[in-house]
């Protein structure tokens, strides 16, 4: 049986920006949530996530990179319509590497400084983020309304970070700041529910591609099921907010929320790999290129991923100090 490789690197590239959305979206959360704890509070915050968030964005780099080597013309095309925001959100990760490094030694008025700038590199990658996700949502269009979309997902995406680092503080801390942690992901689902009704709302407004696709009867009766798994997991997610409910069950909700989302929009703009301008199969490299890559991504994947695991799992459990002071 012949695969074909773009689509198999089409789905390999999604895996890899999931990943890296959820992994580094919630120690971007943490980051945005700074400014809402005590000093205290705020170690405990970066030593729940020191060990995983440089990490994390490995799988950033080898989405970008599956870009560029499967489909280059796409990778040309879409780094060059999103200059401004990738500058924007290198710009944010590059803070908080800097601040997250510099906080430790910095005292009095110089770590609140760091603490904050922490806090605006991760809002400014974040907000990167999703401003360019609603771009590419809609094909690069220009105009006004296009622009205030892409606004609009920025926003959404920032709440969702927020959702996902709340729930993981839930997860990985304790007492006083694990119970402000529930309070800011009450406030995140929140958040996420508004953004995900309006982004939903305007998507097919923005791009017919996505409207044609998610309005084709009686195709969109079984669609209905993602919107109403995703209402569940919301629901299960507010739910299991309770002191008494396991900790692990709220962060599971939010990642639940974050796959259903991105199905839906695998869905949305598949086979597209540029909206409206160009299919994976019309940008990817010639099939002797897949052919080579793929058995270089069957050797490094799993070293990825290995790493990854083994890393969550020896750092698992509570943070009960400042690892990171």
């Amino acid at each position: 049986m012949n695969l074909d490789l773009a689509v198999v690197f089409a789905v390999l590239m999604g895996v890899s920006i999931l990943a890296y959305v959820v992994l580094d979206g919630y120690d971007l959360g943490v980051g945005m949530l700074m400014p809402a704890a005590t000093p205290t509070e705020q170690d405990l915050m970066v030593a729940s996530i020191g060990p995983f968030w440089d990490a994390n964005e490995t799988w950033l780099v080898l989405g970008i990179g599956l870009l560029l080597v499967a489909f280059p013309r796409a990778h040309g095309v879409v780094l060059g319509e999103l200059y401004l925001p990738v500058a924007a959100m290198l710009i944010g990760l590059m803070l908080r590497g800097v601040a997250f490094e510099f906080r430790i030694k910095a005292e009095g008025w110089h770590a609140e400084l760091w603490n904050w700038l922490f806090w605006f590199g991760s809002f400014l990658a974040s907000l990167a983020q999703g401003f360019m996700l609603g771009r590419y949502i809609t094909g690069f269009e220009d105009g006004v309304g296009y622009w205030l979309f892409a606004l609009l997902v920025g926003a959404s995406v920032c709440g969702g970070y927020v959702l996902l680092g709340a729930t993981w503080l839930v997860l990985r801390t304790e007492g006083e700041l694990q119970h402000k942690a529930r309070a800011w992901a009450r406030w995140g689902l929140l958040w996420v529910a508004l953004g995900v009704a309006l982004v939903s709302l305007a998507t097919p407004l923005a791009s017919e591609t996505v409207r044609d696709k998610w309005f084709d009867f009686p195709r969109t009766l079984g669609l209905m099921l993602l919107p109403a798994a995703s209402l569940a997991a919301g629901m299960w997610l507010w739910r299991s907010l309770r002191p008494e409910v396991a900790d692990w069950q709220p962060f599971a909700g939010a990642v639940a929320i974050y796959v259903l989302a991105f199905l839906g929009l695998a869905y949305s703009i598949f086979p597209y790999v540029v909206v409206d301008r160009m299919t994976i199969w019309d940008a990817a490299s010639h099939d002797s290129a897949l052919r080579f890559m793929f058995w270089g991504a069957v050797i490094v994947l799993p070293f990825i991923a290995g790493y990854t695991v083994f890393a969550y799992r020896v750092f698992r459990g509570k943070v009960r100090g400042a690892l990171y002071k």
